[in-house]
């Protein structure tokens, strides 16, 4: 990530609570992008499979995932919702 924004406003802050919430932002940032990064990831895989076994296999890890992603608000409720609707029903379609 480029912390060239981040370090502009650690010398614009005023306050030590300031400075210390933007590197905490800095850390939280990146970990939501690896975790949104992941699920994408685990999407493409599972949406390449062509097998039902594996479908089946993989599918409760999915909504897992996304439950806790949504959660932890890293994605949104309805988003989640969404795409465990859509893993479902990509596995109920293959045979």
């Amino acid at each position: 990530m480029d912390y060239k924004f981040f370090r502009k406003l650690l010398k614009m802050a005023y306050h030590k609570s300031s400075e210390k919430r933007i590197r905490q932002t800095v850390g939280k940032t990146d970990r939501n992008k690896y975790y949104a990064k992941t699920m994408r990831n685990a999407l493409k895989s599972f949406r390449s499979t062509s097998t039902k076994k594996e479908a089946d296999e993989m599918v409760p890890k999915l909504n897992a995932m996304l439950d806790k992603l949504a959660k932890k608000n890293i994605i949104h409720k309805n988003k989640a919702s969404n795409l465990k609707s859509s893993v479902v029903k990509h596995a109920n379609s293959l045979k």
